[in-house]
């Protein structure tokens, strides 16, 4: 039987700008490390553990790429948190204001559910 370490279901999460005072508050350092389930969860799940308020994040970053806030997470992932505030045209260039549109879709839908 073939057993995982701890180290193994951890994804590392680094915190940027004004999202930091929430870590601030509770005296947490910006580079954290938090175990996630095999299967994953999904980044806007990650940043309610976090007790952050997910609106106040405008960009999820996966091992380097701009993802959805409801796209998935899992075991050895490197996740960034940005909030809002990144100058126009990097929004653009990065992904982010494609990813903020189809999170924005999602929200949408989940009010008429």
């Amino acid at each position: 039987m073939v057993t995982k370490d701890k180290e193994d279901q951890t994804v590392s999460i680094h915190i940027f700008g004004f999202l930091r005072r929430h870590l601030d508050e509770r005296g947490l350092p910006y580079v954290l490390t938090e175990t996630v389930p095999d299967k994953g969860m999904s980044a806007y799940e990650l940043v309610e553990r976090l007790l952050i308020p997910p609106k106040e994040v405008e960009a999820v970053f996966k091992n380097g790429q701009v993802i959805n806030i409801y796209d998935l997470v899992g075991p050895g992932d490197r996740v960034a948190l940005l909030p809002h505030g990144t100058p126009g045209p990097y929004r653009f260039f990065l992904g982010m204001d494609r990813e903020n549109r189809e999170r924005a879709k999602r929200e949408a839908g989940k009010e008429l559910s």
